[in-house]
This record gives C-alpha cells, structure tokens and sequence, in this order.
C-alpha cells in the first residue's frame, strides 16, 4: 500500500478547503461558522479519499502512479476505483459531516459565550461539545444519521469524478505524456463541477436527515425524507444549493487537484 497518496491527499484537501469553505457555509448562512473543524477533518477525508482511490487502482490494474501516464488503467478500473473512495470515504466522513452541518446550521456563531438580551443561545458551543450533546442525547446511531445517503451520495459521484477529471486528462494531454497544470486545473474544476451536479439532490436529502429532529421535523427514511420534501416544497427543492454547489466545485476541486498531483511528484 502506498502511503504517498494519503499524505498528498491530506495537504491538498486543506488547500481547496481554505478556498471553498466560506462557499460551503452560505448555503447554510453561516459564513465561516465551524472553520477550525473542517480544517482537520476535511484533510483527513481527502487523504482517505485519494489514498482509497489510488491503492485501489493498484490493486486492479497494477500500475503505480508514476507510471499511469504511460500505462493508463483502463475506465472501468478508474470507475470502480473512485466508487470503492466514495464508500471509504462516506463512511468515515458520517459523523463528521454531521457535526459539521449541524454546527452550520445554528443561528449563532458557536465560539459566542456571551447572548445578547433577547437572543436564542446557540445549541452547540463547538464541535467537541456538539458530538458529546448528540452522542448523549441520540446515541451513537445519532452519530450516523444521514449516513446512508451520504454513501449514495458518495459512492457513483466520486466514480464519476475520477472518471471525468482521467477522461479530460487524456483528452488534452499527448499520448505517453503527463498533463500539464493548466490541464490538472480544468480537468479538476470540470470533475467537481459534474460530481456535484450530481451529488446536489442526495446531498439536500443528507443535510436534512442530518438535522432530524434539530429542527422538529422528523423522516423515517430516505425515502420517507424524498417524498415528504418533494409534497411541501416540490422537485426544485432538491436543486437547492445546485449553483453555489458548481460555483464552489470548479476552483476548490481545480486546486485540489493540481495540489495533488504537485505533491505526488514531489513525495514518489
């Protein structure tokens, strides 16, 4: 197992997460609210991601990073591959995503000890707080709420990612040879772009069974969640966030990825 992929995978995470978590945070109106946390967390994801993704393409083909340009896996490998990072990465992302949202999701600022007169006091008062409040107040299985959508989410869309971002690689870059930045760049920006289109109505169903019962509403499924959204708001609810979603994709994926491959060089 290559531990390079881990280690690039966590230092370009926290890259694109300094540009795209003020994105991420007005889709909740929560600009900058719950930083610190992701900064860690967020690395640690991609570092599960790209490190999941590449050992699996070892696994199935054989070709070691530094090679693949020369020897490129075939697309079904790439596929199963970012499927197999997508599950991984799901299932060690649940109960952090769900702190996340739900300290995103308060009205105020968690590190504010003072309330003013007349104002709600924030439920959570940071992310230690908020795991030990659920974890007592819903269990362990409160931990996980969302879990299973977040793995629907996760799973086809980051096959989709490694997909698009090897396809347009190939595409714009000489047979033999590596692409260069300005293609890592577009390729990168162009695979988030597509992988959140398609991840944008799950990831709505997520955030809401995430806040189960936070809010007073209460699902009794996934599909319980899809058909109760779609009677009270309609279909359109589950493009909710699609534009910010895209606007933050391009450059925080473009980086990442460029961050990435950088690294591999240097670290193989």
């Amino acid at each position: 197992m290559s531990s390079a992929e881990f280690a690039a995978g966590w230092l370009s995470g926290a890259a694109g997460l300094a540009l795209g978590h003020p994105i991420d945070t007005v889709k909740v109106l929560g600009f900058f609210k719950g930083m610190s946390f992701p900064l860690l967390s967020v690395a640690i994801v991609n570092s599960i991601m790209f490190g999941a993704y590449s050992n699996a393409l070892l696994f199935l083909c054989n070709t070691h990073h530094r090679n693949r340009s020369s020897n490129p896996p075939s697309y079904t490998h790439v596929f199963v591959a970012g499927c197999f990072s997508g599950l991984v990465q799901a299932v060690v992302l649940a109960p952090v995503d769900l702190v996340k949202v739900r300290l995103q999701n308060q009205t105020h600022p968690f590190g504010q000890h003072r309330v003013l007169p007349g104002k709600v006091q924030p439920r959570y008062k940071g992310p230690v707080h908020c795991a030990a409040r659920v974890l007592r107040e819903e269990g362990m299985p409160g931990m996980f709420s969302g879990a299973l959508a977040l793995v629907l989410r996760d799973t086809p869309t980051l096959g989709m990612y490694f997909l698009t971002y090897a396809g347009l690689c190939r595409r714009w870059t000489m047979e033999g040879q590596e692409p260069g930045p300005a293609t890592v760049l577009v390729a990168g920006g162009c695979a988030g772009t597509v992988s959140w289109a398609l991840a944008t109505p799950m990831d709505v169903v997520k955030a809401r069974l995430q806040m189960d019962g936070v809010k007073q509403v209460r699902y009794q499924g996934i599909l319980d969640c899809i058909l109760t959204s779609a009677q009270q708001e309609g279909p359109r609810v589950f493009l909710r966030g699609l534009a910010l979603n895209s606007l933050r994709a391009f450059p925080v994926n473009a980086i990442t990825l460029l961050s990435y491959e950088t690294l591999l060089k240097v670290l193989c």
